[in-house]
């Protein structure tokens, strides 16, 4: 095992008690929508073997496959309800069309899950669900990266997606799910994190704590690991990163510290032009210019 490996696997075991990665992954198709832009799957998938994960999964309407495919990660923003519904339907701090659209034009597959307490999955507050996983040893950020590792299992075992060609997006909690997963997991081939590239000690610095919610929060992880330590197991892989520089989850001090150490590493693997961070003089939303580039990013990496 070489070191980049042992540290994956370190990160991983602090996420909590986890349920078994060997486990079967299930999925069962409750609907399909056959529209002119795409045509969408309605899912539940059993990822953890606790409770089901109702799921979408949208590709383009065409017969060509395999595919390169996308795992698409909902935000926070305070808002339960929508959960995986923001890959159809976008959301205020994201621009029009929604990614749903966007993706399956560009030839991509999609698929997005509903988190823990989201979507289809609400009917406990969050605050009730990390409290509850806490008892039980489980640590509510690791149960959800879980999910979101085991959807990937999940799109692999699909014939209609080109398990090469496997990438990551988000905004907010979204995009601090793009880069955990694709550090815990290599078959990730391109991440695109939109607005939450945090540095943690730069949020305790500048009072940023309660900004994110308490799902967000790893025992004893800063023991271990800064954000830019968990971005360079990225490495060398793509990694596209936009960040706000107003935006009060994102501190501009952290960016800085997090730009030049993953500058550093891209550039000892050789691979320069696979790590871009772009930053904009606005808060925590996408803008026509960010949209732009990762349209750009993705066309050239997957």
């Amino acid at each position: 095992m070489n070191n980049q490996q042992h540290r994956r696997q370190q990160l991983y075991e602090l996420l909590g008690e986890l349920p078994d990665r060997k486990r079967p992954v299930q999925s069962k198709v409750v609907g399909t929508e056959k529209g002119e832009k795409y045509i969408l799957e309605k899912l539940v998938l059993d990822l953890n073997g606790i409770e089901p994960v109702p799921a979408y999964f949208v590709c383009p309407p065409d017969e060509l496959e395999p595919r390169p495919t996308i795992l698409y990660n909902h935000a926070h923003s305070g808002d339960y309800v929508q959960g995986k519904d923001e890959l159809l339907e976008g959301q205020s701090a994201l621009q029009k069309p929604p990614y749903a659209e966007v993706l399956t034009a560009m030839g991509y597959n999609v698929l997005c899950i509903d988190h823990w307490g989201f979507g289809e999955r609400r009917g406990r507050t969050e605050s009730e669900i990390f409290k509850e996983m806490l008892w039980q040893g489980q640590v509510m950020w690791g149960m959800m990266v879980f999910d979101s590792l085991r959807a990937l299992d999940y799109l692999i075992s699909r014939p209609d997606v080109d398990g090469s060609r496997l990438g990551t997006l988000g905004l907010s909690m979204g995009s601090t799910m793009a880069w955990w997963v694709a550090a815990l997991d290599t078959r990730i081939k391109v991440c695109v994190d939109i607005c939450c590239l945090t540095d943690f000690h730069a949020l305790i610095e500048s009072r940023g704590l309660d900004g994110h919610g308490i799902y967000y929060y790893v025992p004893g992880l800063l023991k271990h690991f800064t954000t830019a330590q968990i971005n360079e197991l990225i490495a060398p892989r793509a990694h596209l990163s936009l960040a706000g520089n107003y935006d009060l989850l994102t501190p501009p001090a952290g960016l800085d510290r997090i730009d030049q150490h993953l500058r550093q590493v891209y550039q000892e693997y050789g691979a320069p032009e696979a790590w871009k961070l772009l930053r904009y003089n606005i808060g925590h939303f996408e803008t026509a210019a960010m949209r732009a580039e990762i349209i750009s990013f993705l066309q050239r990496w997957l």
